[in-house]
C-alpha cells in the first residue's frame, strides 16, 4: 500500500467520500479516446485470467456530480462496473492505474 486511504464502495453502502483520486474498473474494452468524456480520467486496459477485457480508469474527480457523470457514462455504454475505489492522494498523483 502507498499510504493512501482506500475505500471500496458497494452498491448498498456507497457514499461519496469527497474530491480525490478515484479508481474505477469495468468489464469490457474502452478506448483512450473516451478519456475527455470521462472527466479526463486515465484509461488502461488488460485482460482477466479468463481472457475477459478489463478497463481501469483513474483520476481526480472534484465532486459527486462529476463521479456520477462518469458512472452514468459507463452505464450508458453497457460496461458492467466492477469496482469503484476512493484513493486519497495528497500530492494529486494518480496511483494504481498502470
Amino acid at each position: 500500500m502507498d499510504g493512501g486511504v482506500i475505500v471500496t464502495l458497494k452498491a448498498k453502502t456507497a457514499k461519496f467520500k469527497g474530491a480525490g483520486i478515484y479508481l474505477i474498473e469495468v468489464e469490457g474494452y474502452l478506448d483512450q479516446r473516451w478519456s475527455e468524456r470521462l472527466a479526463g480520467m486515465r484509461i488502461t486496459t488488460s485482460e482477466s485470467k479468463g481472457g475477459t477485457p478489463l478497463t481501469r480508469l483513474a483520476g481526480h474527480l472534484r465532486d459527486q456530480a462529476q463521479l456520477s457523470g462518469v458512472l452514468n457514462s459507463l452505464y450508458e455504454l453497457h460496461l458492467p462496473i466492477l469496482l469503484v475505489e476512493y484513493r486519497e492522494a495528497g500530492d494529486g498523483t494518480v496511483k494504481g492505474c498502470q
